[in-house]
């Protein structure tokens, strides 16, 4: 039976009977658990009534997420802690029926539910999945897609990262060249070689209004996912200062970045920056209504600009820092200060940690590797592990020419399925601070919807088992291979386990608009000439 649950439940035990479910049954119980069943299995439409097919209890001896769920002859009883656990419950219920009611229509119009016992809760609060919208834009119906999928998967964090170099992917009404003049660049690389730079000539851009926010976000909670937006700062500045330069450590006007990398772009840390940057988080916070989390980045970020700055140098005196390492780590606090008082919680990755003098309520995203999470843990702060190796998705599966272009190989399924996330070496105080981990999808080279499927699962499957779970169990392979035909009833072009299909292997890149005026005049001049020969009837 454990072969058709994933991630794996805690304890699963087979019962004799089964029930018929039907299009169409009744489910009783509390009005916003009874929701949440019907929210997680729509193809059956359910129907409220005094009693049900699917009766719904609450037991607040229960975590929120946690549920039991029990399958027999007289129906389906799920007992859960709250609404998220019955949404938990009725996903795992959705497993057990055939991989064709993951489709939007069906063949039949009922189906036998083995008997079964489940009794379950995650392991970690944090089951994140991180896309960058800001690269590459995906636009408002694949980010609800992702939301759908990740709660097929029962991941429950969606961290949005709105803002870098490349792009500004979200609108404000106070600051409006953000959508006008930094949501779009002109061009993208297509070479990543830097000293050889190559570029499509095709404009990039595109960015989500206030309105879409709050529509992702509700959509998301409809479906047991926190939206964590993120905008990351003082660094990776190029797209805010092409929209206002006097926000900068030097007033200059950068172009919206066009190619990857670091840039030396920096926001100021004086008084006008946190003022707008308190104006933008009163805007996200207003379109997605009660949010506990916001990220402020705070990494890799190029201090030279202020520490070459007088005014910057004299501020920073005037605050008794001691240099621009300090002043960093002042200026994110300051930012989490401003969230606190908002009810949100900041989070950073973990170049903000070392700086050191965060909040003690930031939680910390080691990305580097989990050493400096343990440092992070060790020192009080929560931790949500985010490791290049094996969570960054935007790495190849393969060392294969057969890949599709990524930033470096291999995180195989297996390796992220054999993460730690708290290690069993740590001190226990540490441990309990990982709350969670987290799937990086970084879209230098996701630049579609398709490849967003092919880089994100079967690994991000992987994920969920350990993140639910706290590691995978012994048969997830096998049980992998089972869920597989429910992501194809899906529609989702993930990466076989025996490597890229055809269509999905390395494409060579798309022509630059010069190419394509080539191509064009040549054609002109293939037709002028057919013309100029052509005999005459």
């Amino acid at each position: 039976m454990n072969t058709l649950l994933l991630p794996r439940p805690n304890v699963l035990s087979t019962l004799s009977g089964s029930y018929e479910l039907s299009v169409g049954a009744t489910v009783s119980g509390p009005a916003d658990l009874a929701d949440a069943v019907r929210r997680a299995l729509p193809i059956l439409d359910l129907r409220p009534g005094d009693t049900g097919a699917i009766d719904v209890r609450v037991d607040p001896s229960l975590g929120e997420e946690a549920y039991r769920l029990v399958v027999g002859s007289r129906g389906v009883e799920i007992t859960a802690g709250g609404r998220a656990g019955a949404f938990y419950a009725a996903q795992s219920l959705h497993q057990l029926l055939p991989d064709a009611t993951y489709r939007s229509a069906v063949p039949a119009e009922s189906w036998v539910v083995p008997g079964v016992r489940v009794e379950d809760a995650p392991a970690h609060t944090w089951r994140g999945l991180h896309v960058d919208v800001a690269r590459h834009f995906l636009p408002k119906r694949e980010v609800l897609r992702v939301i759908d999928l990740m709660a097929v998967h029962k991941l429950n964090r969606l961290h949005l990262h709105l803002v870098d170099d490349q792009g500004w992917r979200v609108e404000s009404r106070a600051y409006p060249r953000l959508q006008e003049v930094a949501s779009h660049r002109t061009r993208t690389a297509t070479n990543y070689h830097r000293e050889e730079p190559a570029y499509d000539g095709i404009p990039h851009g595109g960015y989500y209004t206030l309105d879409d926010l709050a529509e992702i976000a509700q959509y998301a909670r409809a479906r047991e996912v926190v939206v964590v937006p993120e905008i990351d700062v003082p660094g990776h500045a190029s797209a805010i200062l092409a929209a206002y330069p006097e926000l900068g450590a030097t007033g200059e006007r950068f172009e919206v970045l066009d190619r990857w990398g670091i840039s030396p772009a920096i926001l100021s840390p004086l008084p006008p920056t946190v003022d707008f940057l308190t104006t933008i988080f009163d805007e996200l916070l207003e379109a997605l209504g009660a949010t506990p989390y916001v990220h402020i980045g705070g990494d890799e970020c190029v201090l030279d600009d202020w520490e070459a700055s007088a005014e910057i140098s004299a501020y920073r005196e005037s605050l008794g820092l001691a240099d621009v390492g300090e002043l960093h780590a002042w200026f994110l606090r300051r930012l989490a200060d401003v969230l606190a008082e908002r009810g949100a919680r900041a989070v950073v990755w973990d170049e903000a940690f070392v700086s050191g003098a965060l909040r003690q309520d930031t939680l910390v995203m080691p990305w580097r590797g989990m050493g400096v999470g343990r440092r992070a843990a060790a020192a009080g702060h929560e931790v949500v592990a985010t490791p290049v190796f094996p969570l960054y998705f935007d790495y190849a599966e393969a060392a294969s020419a057969d890949e599709p272009m990524a930033i470096g190989d291999t995180i195989t399924v297996t390796d992220v399925a054999s993460f730690e996330p708290a290690p069993a070496s740590w001190e226990p105080g540490e441990r309990e601070r990982v709350v969670g981990l987290q799937g990086q999808l970084w879209s230098e080279r996701i630049s579609d919807a398709r490849t967003l499927d092919y880089r994100a699962w079967p690994r991000a499957c992987a994920l969920a088992e350990v993140a639910w779970g706290g590691e995978a169990g012994s048969d997830f392979m096998d049980r992998l291979e089972r869920h597989l035909g429910r992501l194809d009833a899906l529609g989702v072009e993930y990466r076989p386990q025996a490597g890229p299909l055809p269509w999905q292997r390395r494409r060579p890149h798309r022509p630059s608009r010069v190419q394509v005026a080539a191509a064009m005049e040549h054609l002109d001049e293939m037709t002028q000439s057919a013309t100029s020969t052509r005999p005459s009837i």
